[in-house]
């Protein structure tokens, strides 16, 4: 039977109530809440030939990291698509080109889908944020190609939570902070428990340097989070990093071993590898002591979590914590064998990396400036690339390039200039 889902999209649906299953399960999914996985299967056992709720069971299975699972569905949802209207099986085969390892392919057919139906929501969220299609594009300009396609969709959503902390989100990585903030506050008021909302609020705070504002929100918001929901590991990061900006290392530390690192956090891989890498290393740059068995265990996640390279944001991250560990091969196959949407950053600072832990300042230096020029291209928001950032002005001061490393703050992230989380940085 047609009905409507809470978008205002025809869809095929057996029963009112997998229908509202379903429309809970895309609820939950779009605020990053924890649940989804179970509304959505919820839905499929009312009924069974749902292929779009098998096609959302298959996304928020790939979003929990449980890919042999996902596959399982996407392939059930395409079973299914004979019978439906184009919409449909054109958003069944939108998702399951997100399994097929051609994210070029993938990205081209989500834009010229919304384009034509501009609140098929699922579809839409794929190239939303910078963990998605456009983020991960590895292209120069990506941060821009996400505020057009935000921008180019706000229209269609009204008042709509998600879209407004989606369109925020692009605003704040485009330099737009007034905006994004007052946009997500809108966002926030509609639904205060949306997670992308409270994360990209805390990117907005991170942007305008509120560190003690962004402390207070933050602690208070993650109190409700399920720690079992995808974005509770990452958004412990954030409080770990304000924690080391504030100068507090007890809180900093009691964030990662309880939400962020390996064996704490609950989330998708690739946010426990590059956020403890990140919060490792900017604690060793801020002149904290980082234990090398830190390191150790993290290097070994990484060779478990990622034997193979081609996910260029993860790459960065895994070559550092090979380094720091002492891993030679496994960085060398990194640094010699990259592949990936950004693979010709990725062998330069994987050697960086190699360069820095054995403090061979100059080699790091040279192969830091074959990268610094476009580290948009190996993804991340602007806060988690302040990684290469301050890695950069600490190389900088190891060369004696004090005004140089000055220079590239207030130009590059003025933000971070008047009080850098860099031990050797000069104060007065």
């Amino acid at each position: 039977m047609m009905r409507q889902d809470s978008y205002g999209n025809a869809i095929e649906v057996g029963s009112q109530l997998a229908l509202e299953r379903y429309d809970r399960g895309m609820r939950l999914f779009l605020g990053a809440e924890f649940g989804a996985t179970e509304a959505f299967q919820a839905a499929i056992d009312e009924d069974e030939h749902f292929a779009l709720g098998h096609a959302a069971l298959a996304r928020s299975l790939m979003m929990s990291g449980l890919m042999p699972q996902a596959k399982a569905a996407i392939d059930r949802a395409q079973t299914l698509v004979a019978h439906l209207d184009h919409r449909q099986r054109r958003h069944v085969e939108c998702l399951a080109l997100l399994f097929s390892g051609e994210p070029h392919k993938a990205r081209a057919l989500v834009k010229a889908h919304v384009h034509a139906h501009p609140r098929d929501v699922l579809v839409a969220q794929t190239c939303s944020n910078v963990f998605g299609l456009i983020g991960f594009s590895g292209e120069v300009g990506r941060e821009a190609d996400l505020l057009a396609y935000t921008s180019a969709l706000l229209p269609h959503y009204g008042e709509d939570w998600w879209m407004m902390s989606m369109h925020a989100l692009a605003l704040c990585e485009t330099g737009q902070i007034e905006k994004s903030a007052s946009l997500m506050e809108r966002s926030l008021a509609l639904n205060p428990r949306n997670a992308n909302a409270a994360h990209f609020k805390a990117h907005a705070q991170y942007e305008a340097g509120n560190i003690k504002e962004g402390r207070t929100y933050l602690s208070n918001w993650l109190a409700g989070y399920d720690d079992r929901a995808v974005l509770h590991g990452h958004l412990s990061w954030h409080s770990a990093l304000w924690a080391l900006h504030d100068g507090d290392e007890a809180a900093m530390w009691l964030a990662v071993d309880a939400g962020v690192g390996p064996g704490a956090a609950k989330g998708l891989p690739i946010n426990v590898l590059t956020d403890t890498a990140a919060i490792l290393y900017r604690a060793e740059l801020a002149g904290l002591a980082v234990d090398r068995e830190r390191w150790m265990a993290l290097s070994d996640y990484a060779a478990r979590c990622f034997p193979q390279t081609g996910q260029s944001f993860a790459d960065i991250h895994a070559a550092l914590s090979h380094a720091m560990a002492g891993q030679g091969d496994r960085l060398a196959h990194i640094a010699q064998n990259a592949t990936g949407f950004a693979d010709d950053l990725v062998r330069p600072m994987a050697r960086a990396w190699g360069a820095i832990a054995r403090e061979n300042w100059s080699e790091a230096l040279d192969e830091l400036i074959q990268v610094m020029g476009s580290t948009e291209r190996l993804g991340g928001s602007r806060a988690q690339r302040d990684l290469l950032e301050l890695t950069y002005v600490n190389v900088l001061l190891k060369q004696g390039l004090t005004a140089e490393a000055q220079r590239c703050l207030i130009t590059r992230r003025p933000v971070l200039a008047a009080s850098p989380p860099i031990g050797a940085y000069p104060r007065h």
